[in-house]
């Protein structure tokens, strides 16, 4: 550093090199602020998706939704086929007067059709459609885990796939004890084409 004592001295080397060190600095600022500003927001987007989520198991993997959205999880009862349905939305069934459309989460992700076993089940879920209408819906998933309260130091955004896969639904990674688990948006889940025939 160049004292201000002998500043009128200063050569003209010197003179480019305190140019030079104000202009890295300012640089050096600049990305530390840049850097400040994209952990905000990263921080900001984790924050909104901390709380406590209903965890169940789909192909061996864990998956989460808000447990604000579960209404209530039941045994896999008859349901009625609806014709010109996508393969995962298996139809509707008749819980208690309502008519509620059930959706095979296991197909919608693209894994295959297992049988059902006693742990497979319906989660009941509130969702939101694109007119804003609030309609129930029926998840069948492998079985139901517990249900977890998820800090956002937990949790980090979805992972880049490639425009090759969607993951539209997906709003988050969760590592809880070592296990990733997946944080759903489940008003994604259920296809605008689809929402759109059942309702």
């Amino acid at each position: 550093r160049i004292s201000l004592k002998h500043a009128g001295r200063c050569s003209d080397r010197d003179l480019t090199g305190c140019a030079s060190l104000v202009k890295r600095s300012g640089r050096n600022r600049r990305h530390r602020i840049m850097a400040t500003e994209m952990e905000d927001r990263v921080s900001s987007g984790t924050q909104k998706l901390a709380g406590k989520y209903l965890t169940f198991a789909i192909q061996g993997e864990s998956y989460c939704v808000d447990v604000l959205r579960v209404r209530e999880i039941i045994r896999v009862t008859n349901i009625t086929a609806v014709p010109q349905m996508p393969p995962y939305v298996r139809g509707v069934i008749n819980l208690r007067g309502k008519i509620i459309p059930v959706m095979d989460l296991r197909l919608r992700f693209g894994f295959g059709d297992v049988p059902n076993t006693d742990l497979t089940c319906i989660v009941v879920v509130q969702v939101k459609l694109n007119d804003g209408k609030q309609t129930q819906v029926g998840l069948i998933v492998d079985g139901v885990e517990e249900v977890l309260n998820i800090g956002a130091a937990d949790i980090e955004e979805t992972p880049d796939f490639g425009s090759a896969l969607s993951t539209e639904y997906i709003v988050g990674m969760a590592k809880v004890k070592g296990v990733v688990k997946t944080l759903l948006n489940i008003d994604r889940v259920l296809s605008n084409e689809a929402a759109a025939q059942l309702h």
